[in-house]
C-alpha cells in the first residue's frame, strides 16, 4: 500500500512523504527539520524511516532545509544531474550535499528504494531545472507536477495514467492582476515560466483525467493570489465537465503550511 502525506506546500515551504510497505521517500526538503521530526512522530515514523529524498528544483521554498537533512538523516537526494550542480554551489547545500548525491537517469525507470522506482520529466519554470514526478510503487503510479509555468504534453502523458495527481493550482488570475505585486512579478508569475493557475490547472484536468484516477490533490496555492475554495471550486467544475461525477475522486487541497491527512493512496 502506498501513503501520501503533505507536510506543507506553497511558497513557505514544499514538503510531503511517500511511504510504501518497508520504504518511505521525502519529496523536496522546504520544511524546517525540527518540525519534520514532530510531524513524522506523530504518524509514529522517524528519520530512519525516510530512504531517500528527491528534489524537483533548486529554490528556496524547496531546499531550504536540505543541508540539514544530508547532514542528520544521511538519506540518498535523488535529483538530475544538472540540479545537483545547481545544488553543489547553493549556499543551502553546498556543505552537505556532496555524500548524498544519487543522479536520476532519464527516461528509465530509476530504483531509489526496494519500494519505489522514479522516472523524472521537466517542466517549465525560472529555477536551474524542474522536474516532475512519475513514481511507481507496486501497480500504483503517482505523478507530481508542481511549479510549471504552463503544461506538457510529457507531464499530461503521465498524469493519464495515473491513480494520483498532485498538479499546481497557484493563483487566481483575477486576483493576481488586481493584487499589490509589482508588475514585473505579475508577469514572472503568469508568463509561461512561473506557475500554473486555477484556470490552467482546470484546462489540464480533462486532458489527463481518466478512469483509474483515484485522487487529485492541488498544490502550491499562492497566499497572496488564491484561496482553497477558489481553487477546489475551479477543479471540482473541470472534473464535471468531463462528465465524471466529482464525488468519484478525492478531490483535495494541501494547504500552506499544514500538514495534510495521511491519504491511503
Amino acid at each position: 500500500m502506498m501513503r501520501f502525506v503533505s507536510f506543507s506546500s506553497g511558497s513557505c515551504g514544499n514538503c510531503s512523504l511517500l511511504t510504501g510497505p518497508s520504504s518511505a521517500i521525502m519529496i523536496d526538503a522546504g520544511v524546517g527539520i525540527r518540525r519534520v521530526k514532530k510531524e513524522l512522530e506523530a504518524l509514529r515514523l522517524s528519520y530512519a524511516d525516510i530512504s531517500a529524498i528527491l528534489i524537483t528544483h533548486d529554490h528556496g521554498d524547496h531546499i531550504r532545509s536540505l543541508g540539514s537533512f544530508c547532514k542528520r538523516v544521511t538519506a540518498p537526494v535523488w535529483t538530475t544531474p544538472r540540479l545537483h550542480e545547481a545544488l553543489s554551489r547553493h549556499p543551502f547545500t553546498r556543505d552537505w550535499i556532496g555524500p548524498c548525491r544519487q543522479d536520476l537517469q532519464a527516461g528509465v525507470w530509476n530504483p531509489v528504494t526496494e519500494d519505489f522506482d522514479v522516472q523524472y520529466f521537466v517542466v517549465p519554470h525560472d529555477a536551474t531545472q524542474c522536474v516532475g514526478y512519475a513514481i511507481r510503487c507496486g501497480g500504483e503510479l503517482f505523478v507530481l507536477m508542481t511549479d510549471m509555468g504552463h503544461t506538457t504534453g510529457e507531464a499530461l502523458s503521465w498524469a493519464s495514467q495515473a491513480s494520483t495527481v498532485v498538479i499546481e493550482s497557484n493563483y487566481d488570475i483575477d486576483m493576481l492582476l488586481g493584487g499589490s505585486y509589482p508588475q514585473e512579478l505579475k508577469d514572472r508569475i503568469s508568463h509561461g515560466i512561473g506557475h500554473l493557475s486555477n484556470e490552467e490547472c482546470a484546462d489540464a484536468i480533462p486532458q489527463f483525467i481518466h478512469e483509474g484516477l483515484r485522487n487529485l490533490f492541488l498544490c502550491h496555492l499562492s497566499g497572496e493570489n488564491n484561496t482553497p475554495e477558489l481553487a477546489y471550486e475551479s477543479a471540482r467544475r473541470a472534473v464535471a465537465r468531463t462528465g465524471r461525477d466529482p464525488g468519484t475522486i478525492n478531490l483535495r487541497v494541501l494547504r500552506r503550511g499544514e500538514t495534510s491527512p495521511f491519504f491511503n493512496l
